[in-house]
């Protein structure tokens, strides 16, 4: 890969890398570290992708991987992460940024199934092979995930 295409790799993907990171990690810190091994992983892939739509599958599964991987870490499992005020995104509406924090809040199988669906426009099938589950199980997940915020959204509305 030349530095051409690298840089062009990066503005394609860096920011989608960063978010789904962010949205499976709840870090700051640990989403850009993610970011960063995987945009490295794919200035130093061997030979050429099929295509985009290949390029861009293979970006996500890495800093999915990637994702798992920091959570597995022996580090990550004996040191108490300190407490960090929520980044919050900036929205428009106090609605968009109620949401997300319930979101944020979802476990990270179902935080992920959520912004690949609904933010990244992939399919089921590609989620579970993202995810190394099957269709029926990302499904299922959007399914829970669907049912939790909508509970979540009517106690806040009802309260």
């Amino acid at each position: 890969m030349t530095d051409v295409e690298f840089e062009q790799a990066v503005e394609r993907y860096g920011d989608m890398v960063f978010r789904l990171s962010f949205s499976y990690l709840k870090c700051r810190a640990d989403a850009e570290d993610v970011m960063q091994e995987t945009l490295l992983k794919l200035y130093t892939a061997s030979g050429p992708f099929r295509s985009v739509d290949h390029e861009r599958y293979w970006v996500v599964r890495v800093a999915v991987n990637e994702c798992r991987k920091l959570l597995r870490s022996p580090w990550r499992r004996r040191v108490s992460p300190m407490e960090e005020l929520q980044e919050a995104a900036v929205f428009d509406a106090p609605a968009q940024s109620e949401l997300f924090q319930h979101v944020m809040a979802l476990p990270p199988r179902y935080r992920v199934a959520i912004y690949l669906y609904y933010y990244e426009d992939y399919p089921i099938q590609e989620i579970a092979q993202i995810m190394g589950a099957k269709p029926s199980t990302v499904q299922t997940w959007l399914m829970r995930a669907r049912g939790r915020l909508q509970t979540i959204l009517k106690e806040a509305e009802s309260g």
